[in-house]
């Protein structure tokens, strides 16, 4: 179905414009990729009515809080002055505990992290008073709850959680720099062109905008310290990263993608049929086994051309991750020169106990589902099987 419409570049802008009243975008380096978006949208995207609504107005609010961002980066200048020190940066495939061990990280008090409802609308709208409950919780509240109604199995395959610390992938998306559109449809020409591109600018993106969530957060009466970050899609980035954060201290979760995969398609084949009638379950499995593999493929690359990565990184096995969290936290500390002190060690105890896993319904899904065969994940995973799940097994 045609809906190129509904993701005229020319129309969107201008609506956006007006919404906030403002017409300053910042740098033109969102451009090229908002073109390329737009055009795979409105062209190739198989979109349902529902889905075009959704994905369109994703754009939107992303063009919104790019005006008032710079709005405000105007207005406040010594935002850009914040500095983001340090941050603790959770990647993995997805399904690998990472959402676990970011939250466990977060309840540390002295650590910053970006909230879901942070990074779907970064931008404090106007009138927002510090010291009132911020009017975009209940925006993201709203949403959250809305996702759930329409794929009622993400509540067993994702902890939804508006106010609780979540992937930055979200602020990437802002910047018209990231995988989000392909978790919500499938676009296999955009994917393709998007592999090709250099996501600096979308990392630059990023660091201003947790500038100006600490801002925000000191507004709030919140002064703490380094940053808690997790998004699985940095593992094609980590070079980029670094080079924005050159003094992150990246957590790798690791668990076999025999195990992974199949459960990773599902969540995002949920969302599929959100915005797409009748979508191909085995091409949800092959586009999903192609980005994982082309992520980890290029992690590992970066990962042998450092020399210092046992300083850089601090590798967990997943089953080490459930059994034991809080050691493999005293593991990150202790590469990171950080203290586990008895106020956060509590505080990470709690949050284990209120958000044990069984608190959620079971995820149901099967390999087969989505045309996987066993063999065919391990010899696509070979190489990362080799090094670095094997010896966790061995163990």
């Amino acid at each position: 179905m045609d809906h190129s419409n509904h993701f005229d570049e020319a129309r969107l802008l201008e609506e956006a414009c007006a919404a906030a009243g403002l017409t300053d975008f910042g740098n033109d380096d969102f451009r090229a990729p908002l073109s390329a978006l737009l055009a795979a949208l409105g062209g190739e995207a198989p979109l349902n009515e529902a889905g075009a609504a959704i994905m369109r107005g994703r754009i939107l609010e992303s063009l919104v809080s790019r005006l008032r961002a710079e709005d405000w980066f105007r207005r406040y200048p010594e935002i850009l002055e914040e500095h983001v020190e340090a941050p603790l940066v959770v990647v993995g495939m997805t399904r690998t505990g990472t959402t676990m061990l970011q939250r466990v990280l977060a309840s540390d008090p002295r650590h910053y992290a970006a909230l879901w409802w942070e990074t779907r609308n970064p931008t404090p709208w106007p009138g927002t008073k510090w010291d009132e409950r911020d009017p975009r919780i209940a925006d993201a509240e709203a949403e959250v709850r809305e996702i759930l109604e329409t794929a009622p199995e993400q509540a067993a395959i994702h902890p939804w959680d508006p106010l609780a610390p979540d992937e930055e992938i979200m602020i990437l998306e802002h910047a018209f720099l990231s995988h989000v559109p392909e978790c919500y449809v499938s676009i296999p020409a955009y994917r393709r062109w998007l592999d090709e591109q250099d996501f600096g600018p979308g990392y630059r993106y990023l660091r201003r905008v947790l500038q100006f969530l600490q801002w925000q957060k000191k507004q709030r009466g919140e002064h703490r310290g380094r940053w808690v970050l997790k998004t699985p899609g940095h593992l094609g980035y980590l070079d980029i990263l670094f080079e924005v954060f050159p003094d992150a201290h990246v957590i790798q979760t690791h668990r076999n993608p025999v195990e992974t995969i199949p459960s990773s398609v599902s969540l995002n084949f949920s969302l599929w049929k959100m915005t797409t009638d009748d979508p191909d379950p085995a091409e949800a499995g092959r586009q999903w086994m192609q980005r994982m593999q082309w992520a980890l493929t290029r992690c590992m690359q970066y990962r042998d051309s450092i020399a210092d990565e046992a300083q850089r990184f601090t590798d967990i096995w997943f089953r080490d991750a459930l059994q034991s969290p809080l050691a493999q936290v005293e593991r990150v500390y202790a590469a990171s020169g950080l203290e586990l002190i008895p106020e956060a060690r509590a505080a990470m105890e709690a949050w284990l106990v209120e958000n044990a896993r069984d608190k959620r319904p079971a995820h149901d899904y099967s390999a087969e589902a989505f045309g996987f065969a066993e063999g065919e994940i391990r010899a696509g995973f070979a190489d990362y099987i080799e090094r670095f799940i094997t010896p966790f097994e061995r163990r």
